[in-house]
């Protein structure tokens, strides 16, 4: 004989989506947390004003999803994704006001967005998708598609100079001023970027995706795997073959290719 139970099974019920806001508008934040509020089943761990903190936030906090704004000053919400440390990046859903190339980008990578100003009823289908997404228990799957999202846009959209590099260093995020910067070498996924006060860091970055953003009337690629900034060049000595060896003012040395010795010749050594 069935008991009640058996013939009326229990619904699952399912815990409240944990979402984190990153938005340095402040209307704009509290615009996303009335509309989560209102969509239910969704608990609001954190807000942060810039990216720098929405990193923090988000690695503390571990949400479900990150609800991220595009375009943050010094820390955008792209930024961030590659700041995270990977075993903590969450489902993302970048907000935008504009950018048609980060839409296509993302779409082809299954991540979703939200166009500015955000509509309740997108706000839920992008709820409901993330809520997938962990059922399928796809999280990591989904961390990579981000992560291929923002190369993708790096490599599309146009952009001005940076004029800072966010990098890691512990727990802290450090924003190195562009002119500070003497040389930036690759190795293997990784690059080290050498201040002129002898300073070093290093963040996981594509160098051809890092030189694109920086100003190329100032950063010249020496060798296949170094930028250097030619403000930072005190000497320039001739070697063999028609290279040439350069001496940084913190006391670096690089190698210059035989090609890029030419080019040097070219921009730099004539009068």
């Amino acid at each position: 004989m069935s008991t009640e139970l058996e013939r009326f099974p229990m619904e699952t019920i399912r815990s409240p989506l944990s979402v984190v806001i990153a938005d340095d508008e402040r209307p704009a934040r509290l615009s996303l947390a009335n509309l989560l509020t209102e969509c239910g089943d969704v608990r609001i761990v954190g807000e942060a004003p810039n990216g720098a903190e929405a990193v923090q936030l988000i690695e503390r906090t571990r949400p479900d999803l990150a609800l991220l704004d595009l375009q943050m000053p010094e820390v955008d919400g792209l930024a961030v994704v590659r700041l995270i440390r990977r075993d903590r990046l969450p489902l993302v859903a970048f907000v935008t006001a504009y950018d048609e190339y980060a839409i296509r980008a993302f779409e082809m990578n299954a991540v979703d967005y939200l166009l500015k100003p955000v509509d309740r009823s997108r706000l839920q289908q992008t709820l409901e998708r993330a809520r997938e997404r962990l059922e399928a228990r796809a999280t990591r799957v989904e961390a990579q598609h981000v992560r291929d999202a923002v190369s993708q846009y790096t490599a599309r959209a146009p952009s001005a100079p940076l004029v800072r590099i966010p990098v890691r260093r512990r727990e802290d995020i450090i924003l190195v001023p562009v002119t500070q910067v003497a040389s930036v070498v690759a190795e293997g996924e990784l690059l080290h970027i050498f201040t002129k006060t002898k300073e070093r860091h290093t963040i996981s970055y594509r160098l051809k995706d890092l030189e694109a953003k920086l100003d190329a009337s100032r950063f010249i690629r020496v060798e296949r795997g170094a930028l250097v900034n030619i403000d930072a060049i005190a000497r320039v000595s001739p070697l063999p073959g028609g290279s040439y060896l350069l001496s940084l003012t913190n006391g670096q040395e690089l190698r210059a290719s035989r090609l890029q010795s030419r080019i040097l010749r070219e921009q730099l050594l004539r009068l």
